[in-house]
């Protein structure tokens, strides 16, 4: 029987030491996916390097590396590790398909975007020893088998497992790794094969769900009948998506009756001029505080992520963004430096811009600033990021956001969880080691 070995591996902190924890809350969903598209003949291992060590003497004859953001720079040295003991090795996932060309200088095969129609070949070729360089092939319908949970479900997980919904979104931000892979389109899965993952995770035990997709609200009819289906679930789950949906009282009075607890949203800037540099011009700052309202009096809370270092951000719009956070009671807030990624439309801009000041694209970890911002130099950028994450993870402020709230005696164990949550987060900032979902 073949082995495979899927990995997952976790990032960087600032002294290149991989960042590890007790417990690993959100779980990726591709591995389990690949786990399950693998022919049953395969015996197949995941890891989770957040919460495991690798085991680089292991006998599996494939190796499979996956990661998520920064942590893509783990990745390539994990292949390299795995290359030089002589196994064969496949990286995949959003950052290794932005770079295709140098993540396959550390490994055998790159898989560039979607792998749902190129892993039965990738296995195929390996076994006849014909391994190509590349696969890829888009998507034009989007359809999963039942993910292998079962293969993570003893490790030290969170009370939560995730759920695919839709891929792509049909808008155009300059910096996202999203568009440059889906240019614009937006696949969704049929709603019974969503239900049907749903019911497993209910079967395996878990009482709540991440629904995955990069914009639900793309497509509002579809949203409002998936949330018909998973209200009769009796079920908690969360999700990200536009702002937009703050515009919507009917869709948000559905989406929170069916179990929507949090929604994350991709803010990016409080500054209309940066979201404009960054083709988000779409985006109205100016509106924010209406919809988070509309969207909180809805019963559902708000995470965030935000970038600084755009065009129109100044020292003094970056300070103003820790009291729009706090003012707004968002409850887990995440930021980072507009980094250009090589492969997107940003690295571009500011390629040709000549406005790169650190070409060392191994070093980039989105808290340090690597490109020349417009009204302030890199360094000031990357001390006013630090500034802005320890004055939103100040005592005083976290306990505004999630304790000190109108909320909190109807809610108590959801807001202590945040509380919990943003204490860690003051943990981490106060190391230097930016917070994510991981």
């Amino acid at each position: 029987m073949k082995k495979l070995l899927l990995i997952q591996s976790t990032p960087y902190d600032r002294e290149r030491q991989p960042i590890k924890k007790k417990k690993l809350y959100f779980v990726g969903l591709g591995l389990p996916l690949l786990a399950a598209l693998t022919p049953e003949d395969w015996q197949v291992e995941i890891i989770l390097e957040t919460i495991e060590e690798i085991p680089f003497d292991t006998d599996a004859d494939l190796i499979a590396i996956g990661s998520m953001g920064h942590a893509v720079i783990r990745s390539i040295d994990i292949a390299a590790e795995f290359k030089k003991r002589g196994k064969t090795v496949i990286l995949g996932g959003y950052m290794v398909s932005l770079m295709a060309e140098e993540a396959k200088k550390y490994c055998d095969s790159v898989v560039i975007g979607d792998a749902e129609n190129v892993w039965p070949k990738v296995i195929e070729d390996f076994l006849k020893g014909d391994l190509k360089a590349f696969y890829r092939e888009e998507l034009t319908g989007l359809s999963t088998p039942l993910p292998r949970f079962d293969l993570i479900l003893g490790k030290s997980i969170g009370d939560f497992l995730p759920v695919q919904a839709g891929r792509g979104c049909p808008n155009s931000c300059s910096f996202c790794s999203v568009y440059c892979l889906y240019k614009n389109k937006y696949l969704k899965r049929e709603i019974q094969e969503v239900v049907r993952d749903i019911g497993q995770v209910k079967a395996l035990g878990f009482n709540k769900f991440l629904l995955l997709d990069d914009n639900i609200v793309s497509d509002r009819k579809y949203l409002m009948e998936l949330c018909r289906e998973i209200k009769a679930l009796d079920m908690e789950w969360t999700s990200q998506c536009s702002i937009t949906i703050g515009e919507d009282p009917e869709l948000l009075k559905l989406v929170a009756e069916s179990g929507c607890t949090a929604l994350s949203f991709g803010l990016e800037s409080i500054s209309a001029e940066s979201l404009q540099c960054m083709d988000k011009a779409w985006a109205r700052p100016a509106k924010y505080a209406s919809l988070i309202k509309n969207i909180q009096e809805a019963g559902i809370d708000i995470s965030t992520e935000m970038v600084v270092g755009a065009d129109g951000d100044t020292l003094q719009s970056i300070k103003e963004t820790a009291r729009f956070i706090e003012e707004n009671k968002v409850v887990v807030p995440r930021f980072y430096i507009l980094t250009p990624i090589p492969g997107t439309k940003y690295y571009d801009q500011m390629k040709a811009a000549n406005r790169i000041c650190n070409e060392d694209m191994y070093s980039y970890n989105g808290s340090e600033a690597v490109h020349i911002p417009k009204n302030m130099s890199p360094e000031k950028l990357t001390h006013a990021y630090w500034e802005l994450y320890n004055d939103v993870f100040s005592m005083s402020s976290i306990l505004k956001r999630t304790i000190f709230r109108k909320e909190f005696l109807k809610k108590k164990d959801r807001y202590l969880f945040y509380f919990l949550v943003n204490l860690y987060y003051r943990y981490q900032i106060k190391r230097k080691i930016t917070p994510n979902i991981i």
